[in-house]
């Protein structure tokens, strides 16, 4: 009984764990998002007009 209590309780130590990492790596995605994706967009919505005559 020892082995499936202990089964049991590791396998819902890394349930947690990997829920947790994907919560971290969700929350890193969105950060990089906001800085790299805002900060990259600005400078690339510059409108830039060549007329040829």
């Amino acid at each position: 009984m020892a082995d499936g209590d202990g089964g049991g309780g590791s396998t819902g130590v890394v349930a947690v764990l990997v829920i947790f990492i994907i919560v971290i790596l969700l929350a890193l995605f969105l950060f990089r998002g906001r800085l790299f994706g805002g900060g990259s967009s600005v400078p690339s919505k510059v409108d830039v007009n060549v007329q040829s005559k």
